[in-house]
């Protein structure tokens, strides 16, 4: 009996105590303390984000978002005057910033529409084959002056134009199918609307044509150049 009492008070007050109650989420009493501690160290953090924010910044002057907009174009490629005013004015800056702005960098040298001219007639020249009539269109479209133009595509001439037309004309020709008078009628349509004068597209497929097999040489040989190109001259005007 006494060993029976004994062991019933080994679990009484001296037993191993219970497990502290669990909240809702089965943590300890200690677990929602540590909680509440991350809890609060978080909104420091926020707190502390929140007062590194940098003040609001001043509104900028026209003349700055005129300034800013011009590079913003002029990085894309070279531009002329008329180009950046006509972006401007769709921005709506007004006309007398405009002409701040722009004479400004006319003056520094960051828009010259005489280099922009002499460039766009060498490289589209060049890499597209246009002569001189498509290249003064271009420019007019681009807003280049008319002396302005002109003085840039001086830098072409008749023989220029006419050996980029029978280059042009050589090239298309290893591929061109159908008989000698359709070829004929494409190349020279393809040469008058990259700007060529009718005598110089004729002139350049009619040699093209004789150097490329006796049936085409026989039929270029029934081409009267100067007279179509009279012909073709006449129709135009």
């Amino acid at each position: 009996m006494a060993g029976r009492r004994g062991a019933r008070s080994g679990r009484g007050w001296d037993a191993i105590p219970p497990r502290p109650a669990q909240d809702d989420a089965g943590r300890g009493f200690g677990g929602n303390d540590s909680g509440c501690g991350r809890s609060r160290a978080g909104g420091g953090e926020r707190a502390g984000t929140g007062g590194s924010e940098r003040p609001p910044q001043p509104p900028r002057s026209e003349s700055e978002v005129a300034r800013d907009i011009c590079l913003r174009q002029l990085a894309v490629r070279p531009r002329t005057r008329a180009e950046l005013a006509k972006t401007l004015s769709r921005k709506e800056i007004s006309e007398e910033v405009i002409a701040e702005v722009l004479d400004r960098y006319d003056e520094v040298g960051i828009i010259d529409d005489a280099a922009f001219a002499r460039m766009w007639v060498s490289t589209r020249h060049q890499g597209r084959g246009l002569a001189r009539r498509a290249l003064a269109n271009e420019l007019r479209q681009h807003g280049v002056e008319s002396e302005v133009a002109t003085e840039a595509l001086e830098t072409l001439d008749d023989e220029a134009e006419a050996t980029t037309a029978r280059a042009l004309v050589d090239r298309k020709l290893r591929s061109a199918r159908g008989t000698p008078d359709q070829v004929f009628r494409r190349l020279v349509g393809m040469l008058a609307r990259k700007g060529y004068p009718a005598g110089v597209a004729i002139h350049a497929v009619k040699e093209a044509l004789a150097a490329r097999d006796e049936e085409a040489a026989e039929f270029a040989d029934q081409i009267d150049a100067d007279a179509l190109a009279d012909e073709a001259t006449d129709f135009l005007s």
